[in-house]
């Protein structure tokens, strides 16, 4: 069983996307690599519970288990040392990936209080998208009764498209929300 956003993909935006760049091959059509759900732990050096917390949240949001990310150097400012456990980031690929989008643009991203859309800036000049959420209690799977803390994520999605102005098209066929 395919997800929604896959066959929306195959029967919908690769026609638009084929017509609208005159792509000479189907292959030149951008499409998902993948996304990364990251959590940045700032507190985690201090209450190792917030990065067990983390990673159950981000479990229960992305539906794979998340790894632990490590500190590269040492920070004395910020009180942190090579090696320190920091956040949870995991990695979607394939069906889960698009499961996941589907979740986020039809879900999750509606319950955002005063939401007008995601903003049209934050691609990367390669056709890759970033965007930033304040809480994870918009994920329907989370029970906000069993909350510790509101954490942020980031969450980036990696596609094929060369240019930012193709990668735009491509997220906005595919259902992402822009602001207008």
């Amino acid at each position: 069983m395919t997800s929604r956003l896959k066959e929306k993909y195959d029967n919908e935006v690769v026609s638009y996307l084929l017509e609208k760049f005159e792509y000479k091959s189907i292959m030149e059509v951008p499409k998902l690599e993948k996304v990364v759900i990251n959590i940045g732990l700032g507190e985690a050096k201090d209450n190792p519970k917030s990065l067990e917390s983390a990673i159950e949240d981000l479990t229960l949001i992305s539906g794979q288990k998340p790894v632990v990310t490590t500190a590269r150097k040492s920070i004395a400012n910020f009180k942190l040392r090579e090696g320190n456990k920091i956040g949870v980031k995991v990695t979607l690929r394939g069906e889960r990936m698009y499961d996941f989008l589907d979740k986020l643009m039809n879900i999750a991203l509606p319950r955002v209080r005063d939401f007008r859309g995601v903003k049209s800036t934050a691609f990367d000049g390669r056709g890759n998208y970033a965007l930033g959420l304040k809480e994870q209690l918009i994920f329907p799977e989370i029970e906000y009764d069993k909350v510790d803390a509101i954490r942020g994520m980031d969450i980036s999605i990696v596609t094929t498209a060369k240019t930012d102005e193709e990668a735009k098209a491509f997220l906005e066929k595919m259902g992402m929300p822009f602001e207008k």
